[in-house]
């Protein structure tokens, strides 16, 4: 298992303080401590039994502090083969191998595949900086078509330059916040 290298750490819950490893090159932008401190204080009374899809998973981090706040599953689609082992090495790490799948799939072909039997409480679309908006729009729309509980949160990370995706129906942005390059938006299943 590949010893953790560097400041991505889970910050609340069972597992706080466990740090992670983070896949190697310029690929993965782990999200800073403040960004995540303030989007898990939004989510948190969501996350008691919820479901969570990771999109563009990258080293899992934000799915393992979903699980480490009460999130009783988890999917985790990445399509690089070795961030899938970082993943895999972080939900060992902090003992949520049980509750966690990674998969590796490219995300839209994931998504356009039909909805699974159960839906997803909370997604977190977190895709490379430079994939274009339409694409995101594509992946949106597909969650929307029966891959969402009611009343799901899907939160989307972006560049601040990038275009905010259009919502598809049955997906509304309520919150828009900036950090410094990053923007997230919080969508709400409608």
């Amino acid at each position: 298992m590949p010893k953790p290298r560097g400041g991505v750490r889970v910050i609340a819950g069972s597992a706080r303080g466990r740090r992670l490893d983070t896949p190697p090159g310029s690929g993965t932008r782990p999200i800073t401590d403040r960004v995540k401190e303030s989007l898990f204080g939004h989510l948190d009374p969501r996350l008691p039994g919820a479901r969570v899809l990771d999109l563009y998973a990258g080293s899992g981090a934000m799915a393992i502090e979903a699980l480490s706040r009460g999130a009783v599953e988890a999917v985790l689609v990445e399509r690089d083969a070795g961030a899938l082992t970082v993943i895999e090495a972080n939900l060992t790490r902090v003992g949520f191998d049980d509750r966690a799948r990674a998969v590796r799939a490219e995300v839209t072909a994931y998504v356009g595949r039909p909805a699974p039997g159960v839906a997803f409480d909370l997604v977190f679309v977190d895709p490379p900086f430079d994939l274009p908006t339409e694409e995101v729009e594509r992946v949106l729309a597909a969650l929307a078509s029966g891959w969402l509980a009611p009343g799901a949160s899907v939160v989307v990370r972006r560049h601040r330059k990038s275009r905010v995706p259009e919502p598809p129906d049955g997906l509304e942005f309520p919150r828009v916040k900036a950090y410094g390059d990053t923007v997230v938006l919080v969508a709400t299943a409608t």
